[in-house]
């Protein structure tokens, strides 16, 4: 980058923690660290909740994912508004009513001590492995910039983080991301603009939309059936987007307390329930945006050279390890084919090149999905923009990752901490461990981050991924809790330990697609538990004959 761009970064990103660290002042307890002592707007609620979901990935993997497999990606936040409106109506007036810190205090007040435990540690465990996976993605931006090993990239960027959480806690997080969503905004349309200024004379913007459509990307609606029939594999189409994206998302904004967190701060119901809905009207159109800028990158890209590997660290690894010279002869060859304007046999030199960097890093997918939208940032943007836009990544990384480790944090401190190890503690005890707790995820999600390497996905795919696993269990808990008077207890907690291990095996067996593990896990918890108390825990209330003082059922 520029001596510009380094300056326009670090100020934006300067700037944005001390506005942070000023809007951060609040009383020193669980109350004020955790809650901002609920008395956030609506607005405020709506930017929070958005800044948490869009984390980096979304804008560093988001373009990327429509590059190579088009904008029916989209598909998969069809549930999503629908869930809002659940969630306004049914889930936000339970939580304020009973003044939770976390959630999972209300499986409590409903079920017992260890359905709470349980849910809670499958909150942990999911949100601790994918903000593990999203520490990489802005530790990716600094390791191709500066050329840093991406292990000590992870560690200084977790480093960053940690602190960046612990000195702020919930209102630094709230405050931050307003103005990093405001910036996000006005970013990605000047973003949007300059692709569509570097197409040929001539070629617009619809233009450039159609020659990607007649080329299958602006595949937004598809109904994932084949000649076979519906094809339950099919990761994208308005079915799995519709139900197990309403699933996913009722279970990501009603039960993950990164989320319930961000809209437990509201000063009251009515601004909780008005930043989620208003979450529910503008995502959709935000994450079609996104996608967007993707589509008109593979345009660019169609009649300007793309590389023929986007990660060129991951290609260097490969020369270095002997075969420099079949990776040069295989990119003059795919040059040549550019030249000639035979695509298809660009393509096959482009796959050619990917099977011999396997060939040369074993074990290596040689997927370079998640550098595509980097790498055009990086050869095409104009001075100046190139450090706002990884200043907008960095940004969406630390409002995320710090929501992600504040939520860890009081789920640590108040479900187990406090219901376990110490009760009787002062306010600012309670206040300084919940900084610990801070810091020991963020030593745990740098750990993780060490992994996310290789992790062959799209980086915005396998997150989901990762959520898709423990999300419909949990929500099925939560389901039971509000609807199905009749469960009990101990039927609910088994149900759902039997059905985390059942969609760890489906998911291993690779028959369906990840979205549809949200709507079988939730269904599963549910009609197990039913089926349990039926037959397993029948409650038998006795009642006493005052004559015998014998118990009669």
């Amino acid at each position: 980058m520029s001596v510009i761009d380094w300056i326009i970064l670090i100020t934006v990103l300067t700037t944005i923690i001390c506005y942070g660290v000023y809007k951060s002042r609040t009383t020193k307890n669980l109350e004020g660290y955790f809650l901002s002592n609920r008395s956030m707007p609506w607005y405020l609620i709506l930017l929070s909740i958005m800044g948490t979901q869009a984390s980096a990935i979304t804008y560093l993997t988001g373009p990327g994912q429509a590059y190579t497999d088009g904008m029916r990606f989209v598909q998969y936040y069809f549930g999503l508004p629908f869930a809002m409106i659940v969630i306004a109506y049914c889930f936000v007036p339970v939580y304020s009513r009973l003044k939770v810190y976390t959630a999972y205090e209300f499986l409590e007040h409903r079920f017992d001590v260890k359905t709470r435990t349980f849910t809670s540690f499958l909150f942990l465990l999911s949100r601790g492995l994918s903000t593990g996976v999203s520490i990489y993605a802005p530790s990716l931006i600094l390791s191709s910039l500066m050329g840093w090993n991406i292990y000590l990239t992870n560690v200084i960027m977790g480093g960053v983080l940690i602190i960046y959480t612990i000195s702020g806690g919930a209102r630094a997080v709230a405050y931050t991301q307003t103005l990093q969503m405001i910036i996000v905004f006005i970013s990605l349309f000047l973003i949007g603009y300059i692709a569509v200024s570097y197409l040929p004379a001539g070629m617009g913007f619809r233009e450039a939309i159609k020659e990607a459509g007649s080329m299958g990307k602006m595949n937004v609606i598809t109904t994932g059936v084949n000649e076979h029939g519906f094809n339950w594999k099919d990761k994208y189409n308005i079915w799995s987007g519709l139900i197990g994206g309403f699933f996913l998302a009722l279970s990501y904004f009603g039960t993950d307390h990164s989320q319930v967190g961000r809209y437990l701060t509201a000063r009251n119901i009515k601004e909780s329930q008005r930043g989620l809905l208003m979450n529910g009207l503008v995502k959709v159109p935000m994450q079609f945006f996104i996608l967007l800028i993707g589509i008109l990158i593979f345009s660019f890209y169609l009649y300007q050279k793309a590389p023929v590997f986007f990660d060129k660290a991951k290609a260097l690894s490969a020369a270095n390890a002997g075969y420099a010279d079949s990776l040069k002869i295989t990119e003059l060859k795919y040059d040549a084919a550019f030249s000639q304007g035979n695509r298809t046999e660009a393509n096959i030199q482009r796959q050619e090149y990917k099977n011999i960097i396997k060939r040369a890093l074993p074990g290596d997918d040689a997927n370079d999905t998640n550098f595509i939208f980097l790498r055009f940032v990086k050869d095409n943007l104009p001075i100046g923009l190139i450090g706002l836009l990884f200043a907008v990544i960095f940004l969406s990384a630390w409002g995320s990752i710090a929501a992600a480790l504040n939520s860890l944090a009081a789920c640590t401190m108040v479900d187990f901490h406090q219901k376990f190890f110490l009760k009787k503690t002062s306010a600012y005890d309670d206040y300084k461990t919940s900084q610990w707790y801070s810091f020991g995820w963020g030593i745990f999600c740098i750990f993780i981050a060490m992994f996310a390497h290789n992790i062959g996905n799209s980086l915005i795919e396998a997150v989901n991924i990762l959520g898709s696993l423990f999300y419909g269990v949990i929500l099925g808990v939560f389901l039971v809790a509000f609807w199905v008077k009749r469960v009990k207890s101990n039927a609910v907690f088994w149900a759902a330990i039997f059905s985390e291990f059942a969609i760890i095996f489906i998911y291993r067996q690779d028959v369906i697609s990840f979205l549809w593990l949200n709507a079988i896990g939730a269904l599963f918890v549910v009609g197990i538990s039913i089926l349990l108390q039926e037959i397993l825990f029948i409650d038998k209330k006795l009642t006493f004959d005052n004559n015998k003082n014998l118990p009669i059922t």
